[in-house]
């Protein structure tokens, strides 16, 4: 697959199939992310792959956080959207939890930034391999629970959630607004045009 092709391509994949991926695809992927460029070669990505039962533990602490917005006792309605958070973790075969452990050797922006450029690499190296995935975040992921679940420092953060599987549905075409609209230029003279 031509790279422009692909960058051109990729799609967030909402809907995937239950059926397993292979361990081989899922290292490919998390293989891919390490790529990605990082000021000072800190590799500040942490990656935690959740499959099968292994989910459940996500589901359990988005329940928590969901149960958080309510007062006790609970009505039915808030039950249900509690019952429905436990589940979310099982939309995918796969879910790629992603960090960034801070090295407090480069600003924390650039640490971030990074660790999403790692994302970029990963959600590429999916669709090249004919998988469907997308990139997943929300309040939750930015819960101290979070951070406690996957035994986080406080100064580390979630950065999302990659949930991957084999497509169930016909990506979308995407639509841009063309890049010209978004750039400037300044040219030899220093002049903005």
């Amino acid at each position: 697959m031509d790279l422009f092709e692909a960058i051109r391509g990729r799609r967030s994949i909402g809907k995937v199939k239950p059926d397993p991926v292979e361990r081989h695809l899922i290292e490919r992927i998390i293989e891919a992310g390490t790529w990605a460029p990082n000021h000072k070669n800190t590799e500040p990505w942490r990656f935690f792959v959740l499959t099968g039962e292994g989910r459940k533990p996500l589901g359990r602490v988005l329940a928590e956080i969901e149960r958080e917005k309510f007062h006790e006792p609970l009505t039915e309605e808030e039950e249900q959207k509690v019952a429905k958070q436990a589940e979310k973790p099982f939309r995918a075969p796969v879910i790629i939890a992603v960090a960034v452990q801070y090295s407090g050797k480069v600003p924390p922006i650039e640490e971030i930034c990074a660790v999403s450029a790692a994302v970029q690499n990963m959600l590429l190296a999916a669709h090249g391999l004919g998988l469907g995935a997308i990139w997943r975040t929300g309040d939750p992921t930015y819960h101290p629970k979070m951070k406690e679940l996957f035994g986080l420092r406080e100064q580390d953060e979630m950065v999302g959630f990659i949930y991957l599987g084999y497509p169930d549905i016909k990506p979308n075409d995407g639509k841009r607004t063309y890049f010209l609209e978004k750039t400037n230029w300044f040219d030899q003279n220093g002049e903005y045009k």
